[in-house]
């Protein structure tokens, strides 16, 4: 059933505040797996480009705190098991990603794919897989991450989406979509790829652009950005691992 949302503002500031200021480091980044045991584990895409701000490869912006928080928000107000222990990193053409229903990519504005990746990244999506795009903005990030689903889904495009669609009533009941990019003055919006192009099917890819619900939940602890957009951007995640799990 869903959560009023004055319950989830309680929820996520008396939780992360533990589970971060216990000294999580922001360091470079490591490979990292964990092994399946049928439990939920974040698992963010790895792609070839380096080109991302701040100098690092954009796939792994706010790794791994982002996905600490979010797998503890999770764990705690739903009844997924999640795992609290580690997360992974695959590359799309790596089998491992067919044990994990639901795969996250951070910058996909700079995200190149080849022909064994974009096989697998499709067959992932048309066996029952999701995919969450996140942390980008512009036109020109836009266009390149269509272009590259183009090349594993020529036959698929987006459809821009609004409160309305289920993906935002399956756990939490959304009442609307301004959740403003935490440090780009851009209009975040929200864009859906379906089966057969129906929006009444399933879902296969969504991407938050104009948008950094990654960022909101690197820093949620913190309070960088203030409660309410940090507690939006959880919402939307909870939401988006709900639907994806029961569709």
């Amino acid at each position: 059933m869903p959560i009023r949302f004055a319950t989830v503002l309680i929820v996520i500031v008396a939780l992360l505040l533990p589970v971060v200021a216990s000294g999580q480091r922001r360091s470079r980044l490591a490979d990292a797996t964990v092994d399946y045991d049928s439990h939920f584990v974040f698992t963010r895409i790895r792609y070839g480009a380096s080109l991302g701000r701040f100098g690092g490869g954009g796939w792994e912006h706010d790794y791994p705190t982002a996905e600490r928080n979010f797998a503890a928000i999770l764990d705690y107000i739903t009844n997924m098991r999640v795992r609290m222990d580690g997360s992974n990193i695959l590359d799309l053409d790596d089998p491992r990603i067919f044990e994990n229903p639901i795969i996250y990519m951070s910058e996909p504005g700079y995200w190149t794919t080849n022909e064994d990746e974009a096989k697998n990244l499709r067959a992932y999506l048309l066996k029952g897989g999701f995919i969450i795009f996140d942390d980008f903005e512009g036109e020109g990030m836009w266009r390149n991450m269509v272009a590259q689903m183009k090349v594993a889904l020529p036959e698929q495009h987006f459809i821009r989406l609004d409160v309305s669609h289920p993906v935002f009533q399956s756990f939490f009941n959304i009442k609307h979509l301004e959740v403003p990019h935490p440090s780009a003055n851009v209009p975040p919006s929200f864009w859906g790829m379906f089966e057969n192009n129906d929006p009444n099917g399933r879902m296969i890819a969504l991407a938050n652009w104009n948008n950094d619900l990654g960022d909101y939940w690197e820093w949620s602890a913190e309070g960088l950005y203030g409660s309410d957009p940090t507690n939006d951007a959880y919402r939307l995640g909870v939401n988006y691992v709900v639907y994806a799990m029961t569709h």
